[in-house]
């Protein structure tokens, strides 16, 4: 029988971990919603999974579905949470930066809250060295539309997306870098697709 790929891999720690903390399995929507894929991608990963028998799935619902019982996930696994990597985010000049799977990330639980979604970016840019976010950088990014003064957000904007502290006074937005050698954009049309949980680094 062939191995899982890693986005199968990852589907299916997200299945059990669902299971494990709700006693129900995710919906197709829910899986594809947590992936940012079609609810169609959803269902053949789903499927693929069946066949490799890892899963059962009794119908077409995914309410059906339990993991096999000889699929082992011992107690750190649990502990732990795949974060999809959906590509990269301007800490600099703006850059377009399209939400492109590449790979995933494990992150302890004990670093994100729980019953809240999370994507992670890579870092492009030095504007953000003052807040101890480097060029290079993995952030991990919790998910919500809204932001106080003062929060670490991914903003998107005309030309694409970009890491900046977030102040609002009235109707007037300013994203703030955290470099000198950066002037502020001020806009009053932002989107807040999340904002800084925490950074990743490598040595």
């Amino acid at each position: 029988m062939k191995e899982l790929t890693e986005r199968q891999r990852v589907i299916l720690n997200f299945i059990a971990h669902f299971i494990d903390e709700h006693n129900y399995p995710p919906t197709f929507r829910q899986i594809a919603g947590h992936f940012k894929i079609t609810v169609k991608a959803a269902y053949d990963h789903v499927t693929a999974l069946k066949k490799k028998q890892k899963l059962r799935l009794h119908d077409k619902s995914s309410r059906t579905m339990e993991i096999i019982s000889n699929v082992s996930y011992d107690n750190e696994q649990k502990d732990f949470e795949d974060i999809p990597i959906l590509g990269e985010v301007a800490a600099g000049p703006r850059i377009l930066s399209d939400e492109n799977y590449m790979g995933s990330i494990r992150i302890h639980r004990s670093m994100l809250k729980k019953r809240r979604r999370y994507f992670a970016l890579i870092v492009r840019g030095d504007s953000m060295t003052g807040a101890g976010v480097m060029d290079g950088d993995t952030v991990i990014i919790e998910k919500t539309e809204t932001a106080k003064n003062g929060d670490i957000v991914v903003a998107m904007l005309n030309d694409g997306y970009t890491l900046k502290r977030f102040f609002k006074r009235n109707e007037n937005i300013k994203l703030q870098s955290e470099n000198s050698a950066y002037y502020p954009i001020y806009c009053n049309d932002v989107r807040i697709v999340g904002h800084l949980a925490c950074v990743i680094r490598s040595y």
